[in-house]
């Protein structure tokens, strides 16, 4: 599997990443067992980086927060490995487009 795979528990669009969780959770007093975050302003990063401004973690969790819309006490009670999906779905969803290795022609 090369590393610009997409995982299989995560389904990315251009506006959005819907990550399958491990296990179902409570988010805003309903049992679910995905998270979708949409695309991120840089009007997000700012709030996130103001709220917390000298650690780096709570603005994450806070960013991840507004984006899934659901409260940064709700992914507090995400399994780690989740809450590494939700990352990894994030930095996914934020990466720069570009044509990849193996798929990119080489002109001669």
């Amino acid at each position: 599997m090369s590393s610009t795979a997409i995982p299989s528990w995560m389904t990315l669009a251009a506006d959005r990443v819907t990550v399958k969780l491990t296990v179902p959770f409570e988010a805003n007093s309903v049992r679910v067992d995905t998270l979708s975050l949409r695309t991120p302003t840089v009007r997000d990063l700012r709030i996130a980086r103001q709220t917390a401004p000298n650690d780096e973690e709570q603005q994450d969790l806070n960013l991840f927060a507004s984006l899934a819309e659901v409260s940064p006490k709700d992914l507090d009670g995400l399994p780690l490995k989740d809450y590494y999906r939700v990352q990894a779905g994030y930095f996914r969803l934020v990466r720069e487009d570009e044509l990849q290795p193996d798929s990119a022609e080489t002109t001669r």
